[in-house]
């Protein structure tokens, strides 16, 4: 089911864009096909960060009710919730977008790496695609996609979910002032695992695997603050 519902129909769509690339450039189709899935996934994009920005303006709201119920968890889970519905925040959005993500990475991955790349699944092909006439899998002449250990390539990956983290903080991040003695920590802990942890987790990754899933992280990293920079902007007129 995974493979005919998800696999299959990714691996198509890969396939006509290596097709229709100049020179049957599998890069360029990574891009395309990384551009096409953060397109379809916006919206929820999109209610992570809205449910982020109302989690911070609702969170001194959220440790009065902490407090106050402490020693009554049923209704401070009501109470929690009737505020999250007044606020109209969604507080489970973003482990949604992770969820919803985890299958078409791994559908990504099997279409990249397990197919050994120049060669093509054929059989997985619906009849309305064509084969490639050329494959390549030199980036624009340059890179080798199933290659590993390209530093350069890793630390890209590194240094754009950086900045990805970075301005991802910049809007939710309070000061530390503004929190619960009980909650500082935990917040400056969290902050230093996106700023830091993250990215050179990323990047090591990005090192180990053939250089095709270094360039996507790389173009989701892009297109990640594309949509962050398009989100504020947003955010900014219905001010």
């Amino acid at each position: 089911m995974f493979q005919t519902f998800l696999v299959q129909p990714i691996y198509n769509v890969f396939v006509f864009l290596v097709g229709v690339m100049p020179q049957g450039d599998v890069g360029l189709a990574i891009i395309a096909i990384t551009l096409i899935i953060r397109a379809l996934f916006y919206p929820t994009f999109a209610s992570q960060i809205r449910t982020q920005i109302g989690m911070q303006a609702a969170q001194k709201e959220i440790d009065e009710i902490n407090k106050k119920y402490k020693d009554d968890p049923k209704v401070r889970a009501e109470r929690t919730m009737a505020l999250f519905r007044e606020r109209g925040i969604r507080p489970f959005s973003s482990i949604l977008t992770i969820i919803v993500q985890i299958p078409v990475f791994l559908a990504l991955y099997w279409a990249f790496f397990q197919t050994r790349l120049p060669e093509l699944a054929t059989g997985l092909l619906y009849s309305f695609v064509p084969v490639p006439e050329a494959v390549s899998i030199i980036f624009f002449g340059l890179m080798d996609l199933t290659a590993t250990g390209n530093i350069l390539l890793a630390s890209l990956v590194a240094i754009l979910q950086y900045l990805v983290a970075h301005l991802s903080l910049a809007r939710v991040d309070a000061p530390a002032g503004d929190l619960a003695p009980e909650r500082a920590a935990a917040h400056n802990m969290q902050k230093q695992m996106m700023l830091y942890f993250l990215p050179a987790l990323m990047g090591i990754t990005s090192y180990f695997l053939p250089s095709a899933a270094g360039l996507y992280f790389a173009a989701s990293g892009v297109f990640s603050l594309g949509q962050e920079f398009l989100i504020r902007r947003q955010l900014a007129h219905k001010r």
